[in-house]
């Protein structure tokens, strides 16, 4: 059986995923990487991706990817 991963996962505005260190307001560490800014957090599962809306503040975003997490134990 394959491990099933849960992460909350940065966004920028068009639900793509940030990879660039940004600073906690969001805006990105290093002004010249290009990056416009994270705008959100997703949870993902790597079986069903994402999971639900992107929240906007990672606090939020996290007790969703532990519920998700928790719904995979139940079904095993």
């Amino acid at each position: 059986m394959a491990r099933i991963t849960v992460i909350v996962e940065p966004r920028y505005a068009d639900n793509s995923p940030c990879k660039h260190a940004v600073k906690p307001s969001g805006k990105p560490r290093d002004p010249e990487s290009g990056c416009p800014g994270r705008t959100a957090f997703a949870v993902v599962c790597s079986e069903h991706g994402d999971v639900g809306r992107p929240h906007h503040v990672k606090v939020l975003a996290e007790p969703a990817g532990v519920a998700h997490r928790q719904e995979h134990r139940a079904a095993h």
